[in-house]
């Protein structure tokens, strides 16, 4: 019997098999209203689970969270990213260079193996809205998880020159000779957050996921020719997007690379992958 076959009317059962969604807060959380109805229309047993971990108890946490018989991975979103990669056995090349991880898989001999799909969904998103990558002058404020994995794939992709902004500078400065290591042909600076002259700005920082939060950058900058991403889910237009539309920019709201990047992690968890469109289709997204 194949126990990820999920019976027609949906329920959770002692064959389920359970991955967690590690982070927090976890209010701004999406991933399970995407991922569980696809699973759902598909009749696949396996669910997307909720698991609020504070940063101080995150490695406790995550190895017990491994000992548990029907765990079957691990997405893992902010804070936890950069220290996820600490407790893995095997990684993906992009784990090496982003310095971070947002997907493990137990393997049946227990062993964990890592990887990130945060820059490939950024990236695919950005291209499917028509944008050129190749030679752009990109900011990306946020030197984190998310931030290294987006600078990393923007790279990867062929943009010309990087600026990278964060206020932890030791994490900024090492992301930067990553870069510089794995592809000599970009240019790449750092402590500068002014998005003037760019082609393509990024919100890799938690601001925007409370009210009150301060911009990630000065908007009255922003040229009404550049385009302006975001990772930020607790609701569809953050301040800066909205701040960023009334400039005229073009934008992708958060959830765009959640839905560029599940087809990767459906295939790196084994499971039958689909596209953006199926997954919108199918979504129970709420703000």
């Amino acid at each position: 019997m194949n126990t990820l076959r999920r019976p027609a009317s949906f329920s959770i059962d002692g064959n389920t098999k359970l991955i967690a969604h590690l982070g927090f807060p976890t209010s701004s959380f999406k991933a399970p209203m995407i991922y569980n109805p696809y699973f759902a229309s598909i009749g696949l047993n396996a669910a997307i689970v909720p698991m609020g971990v504070r940063p101080e108890d995150y490695r406790d946490s995550f190895r017990s969270i491994f000992r548990l018989s029907n765990i079957y991975g691990a997405l893992v979103t902010m804070p936890h990213k950069v220290t996820t990669v600490g407790f893995l056995d095997t990684m993906s090349t992009a784990v090496r260079v982003a310095g971070s991880c947002n997907a493990v898989l137990l393997r049946e001999d227990g062993s964990l193996h890592g990887d990130m799909f945060d820059g490939e969904g950024f990236v695919r998103g950005v291209l499917r809205k028509g944008r050129t990558l190749r030679g752009a002058r990109v900011l990306v404020v946020g030197a984190g998880g998310v931030g290294s994995a987006i600078a990393a794939s923007l790279a990867h992709a062929g943009v010309g020159e990087i600026t990278l902004y964060d206020a932890d500078s030791p994490m900024m400065e090492a992301l930067a000779m990553r870069l510089r290591a794995n592809y000599s042909s970009l240019v790449v600076t750092t402590g500068s957050r002014d998005p003037a002259d760019c082609d393509i700005v990024v919100n890799a920082t938690p601001l925007g996921m409370k009210d009150g939060d301060p911009l990630p950058m000065d908007v009255e900058r922003l040229s009404s020719s550049t385009f302006v991403g975001e990772v930020v889910m607790k609701q569809e237009i953050t301040p800066l997007l909205a701040a960023a539309r009334a400039r005229g920019c073009d934008f992708q709201v958060g959830a765009d690379m959640l839905f560029e990047q599940i087809p990767a992690y459906l295939e790196f968890f084994g499971f039958p992958t689909t596209t953006p469109e199926t997954l919108r289709a199918v979504a129970n997204l709420k703000y």
